[in-house]
């Protein structure tokens, strides 16, 4: 079920949610107050005392800054404001008029510590102009602490592109109402720092993106066997290292049994390797789901295993090689749910393989190839979005930079499949491994290889007992 807090909207979206809560007798200036209140708590927090410069724009981020302002003074807190220009809204007009303290102009030199960015947030889709983007860096760079509100100035809410360059990056980033897009993509994400959300009374949008959080699991129940746990067939290739790093992750996701589908040396004793022909293996109507991919090759034996694999009735994760080697023909006559987890080189393969021009942004591109497949897709790297066929997208928290070495998107492929095998739904099992995934980078010690990750995620699986 959708909750609230992890929603994350458009800037369309977002006005839409505001227009709802308008409607519904807030007015425009209660929630300028809600937001900037807020706010200002975290301000508050982190200027510990120390003195505070907060940046207002013209509009109603402008507006919020100055009642994070007032906040800050009424506490006693040392405040000063710039305006970047003149209040434009009615909203900013009328906070600008509560706030009791000096407004000084942009040519100021302020000695604060702290600055507030409130030059301007979600609605922005053009550049800074010269004179405000000099403004913002010269302010950024003269306080040792930044918080920026809502978006940091010059970041497209949607799909976060940096819209000027050499912007500042930031300590904190306060989402006001809800998540924006640009809080987890790149290039705009990694520079907003630790990220909050201050709530304003915002409803659940139907259509709204989510975010991916920790899933809540639960111990098997009183009499479940290894079938009713979910069978996982692990498709080994040219390289069966990749599928045995792939199983091991599998082992410790949830499904109740894992077997590696074809030769592997090294094999742990608790990993059943069948060594019979894919065809025949794939009989057995007790398979919950299949993994092909990692380390499949990309020959003609590569490519009939994977017509094997994607011919039977069974939900599958396609990985690695396999996305390479993935066409329309494969999926003519499907109608077991098809995962996909391709980082960004396998995306391109697959936008051309399915007639799509890859234009837009990660998000965009993630449904337009989710829409035409038929396939959930799980566009993976150091920002990643799953997007279904319904049209639901999820966003998933900053990942860890350790996570770039070799093998680890075997793991997340590994770890994905046994939620598929377990019986989740196919989005929800794409946003679960996912989130495992994650936890298991931040539980094992860096740096790591793929296999000592693979060992951490059942414990990344215990922390959502």
């Amino acid at each position: 079920m959708r909750r609230g807090p992890d929603q994350v909207l458009t800037a369309a979206q977002m006005r839409d949610a505001e227009a709802a809560l308008i409607v519904g007798g807030v007015s425009v200036d209660e929630l300028m107050q809600r937001a900037g209140r807020g706010a200002a708590e975290w301000v508050w927090r982190m200027s510990g005392g120390r003195s505070v410069t907060v940046l207002c724009g013209p509009g109603n981020n402008g507006g919020d800054g100055y009642v994070i302002a007032e906040a800050i003074r009424e506490r006693g807190g040392a405040v000063q404001v710039i305006a970047a220009s003149e209040s434009r809204t009615p909203a900013s007009r009328t906070a600008r008029g509560l706030y009791q303290g000096a407004v000084l102009g942009r040519d100021a030199d302020p000695d604060g510590e702290v600055l507030v960015d409130c030059l301007f947030g979600t609605g922005l889709t053009r550049p800074l102009e010269p004179a405000d983007l000099a403004l913002l860096c010269r302010l950024a760079a003269s306080h040792p602490r930044r918080i920026a509100v809502d978006l940091p100035s010059g970041v497209h809410a949607d799909n976060g592109m940096t819209l000027n360059d050499n912007l500042p990056d930031w300590h904190l980033t306060l989402a006001l109402g809800a998540w924006k897009p640009a809080h987890f993509l790149l290039p705009a994400g990694p520079t907003m720092g630790e990220m909050r959300r201050v709530p304003i009374g915002v409803e659940t949008l139907p259509e709204a993106g989510l975010l991916i959080v920790r899933p809540y699991l639960a111990a098997p129940a009183v009499d479940a066997h290894k079938y009713k746990r979910g069978l996982l067939g692990v498709v080994a290739g040219a390289m069966p290292g990749a599928a045995l790093l792939a199983a091991r992750a599998a082992q410790g996701a949830g499904a109740g049994y894992v077997k590696l589908l074809g030769a592997a040396d090294g094999a742990p004793a608790d990993l059943v390797t069948d060594l019979e022909p894919l065809a025949e293996v794939l009989t057995d109507s007790r398979y919950r789901a299949l993994l092909v991919g990692p380390g499949l090759g990309r020959d003609a034996v590569a490519r009939q295993t994977l017509a094997i694999a994607l011919s039977e009735p069974i939900p599958a994760v396609v990985d690695a090689d396999a996305l390479i080697l993935l066409s329309p023909h494969n999926l003519a006559e499907r109608e077991a749910a098809v995962i996909a987890t391709p980082h960004e080189g396998e995306l391109f393969a697959l936008e051309r393989a399915f007639g799509l021009d890859g234009s837009g942004s990660k998000v965009e591109r993630a449904e337009a190839l989710a829409r035409t497949a038929g396939m959930v897709v799980v566009a993976k790297g150091a920002d990643t979005v799953v997007a279904a066929p319904d049209g639901r997208v999820a966003f998933a928290t900053r990942a860890s930079s350790w996570l770039s070495t070799a093998g680890t998107g075997d793991v997340l492929a590994g770890t994905i499949a046994s939620r598929l095998a377990s019986g989740a739904d196919p989005f929800a099992a794409a946003c679960e491994g996912v989130w495992l995934h994650g936890e298991a980078a931040r539980q094992v010690a860096a740096p790591y290889t793929a296999g000592q990750l693979a060992e951490q995620v059942a414990r990344a699986y215990a922390a959502c007992l």
